[in-house]
């Protein structure tokens, strides 16, 4: 089972900020906007520079290339990047086949250019485009931010259901308190250059 753990992390205002989440398991991060959510998962994913220890499985963020770490802890940032001009160039072909009816796309999806997603669209597909990298852990930020209330919904139950499955680790930045409830187990704030535990939500 899949652990990633933060040991004194330091990015941007926030300091020291230390959790564990265990595989299997969501702890969502809140706070108020410009608190360094983004950056706290960004330094997570080694994408920005940081001090403090990531580990994941006890193996540590600096002992890995970091296209080797990226590979099994992956981040789904709020804008999602596309290469390529058609959506199923950034897919292989067995998650082009197997694309879950729970996202709602129609059949054909995967040859829509990526100029005719939606902003929903998109976060949607690149959900799916990271779960079929098979990681080992998951850094969502505000995955489900572009989408309806019934769409979300149906996005949280398959993410869950996923992330059980898979025993995947995830951190999810999350604003919206009920959500929080419906998906976490663990609960952390950014308050000031601090990270506060709140609560173990389930």
């Amino acid at each position: 089972m899949s652990e990633l753990r933060l040991d004194k992390v330091s990015v941007g205002t926030l300091r020291d900020a230390s959790l564990q989440v265990a595989g299997g398991t969501v702890t969502c991060i809140s706070g108020a906007s410009g608190s360094g959510k983004s950056r706290l998962l960004r330094a997570v994913a080694d994408l920005e520079p940081h001090e403090g220890r990531v580990y994941l499985d006890g193996t540590e963020q600096a002992s890995r290339a970091a296209h080797e770490w990226r590979r099994r802890v992956v981040m789904i940032p709020a804008d999602s990047q596309w290469w390529f001009d058609d959506v199923g160039a950034h897919f292989a072909e067995d998650a082009r086949q197997t694309l879950p009816a729970a996202l709602g796309f129609p059949p054909g999806v995967m040859d829509w250019p990526v100029s005719r997603l939606s902003s929903g669209e998109r976060q949607r597909l690149a959900l799916w485009r990271a779960l079929a990298m098979a990681p080992e852990a998951l850094l969502l930020d505000e995955p489900t931010a572009n989408l309806d209330e019934d769409m979300t919904a149906a996005v949280e139950d398959w993410l869950l259901d996923e992330i059980r499955r898979r025993n995947l680790a995830v951190l999810w930045v999350a604003h919206d308190q009920g959500q929080i409830r419906r998906v976490a187990n663990h609960h952390y704030r950014i308050s000031g250059s601090q990270l506060e535990f709140v609560d173990g939500s389930h």
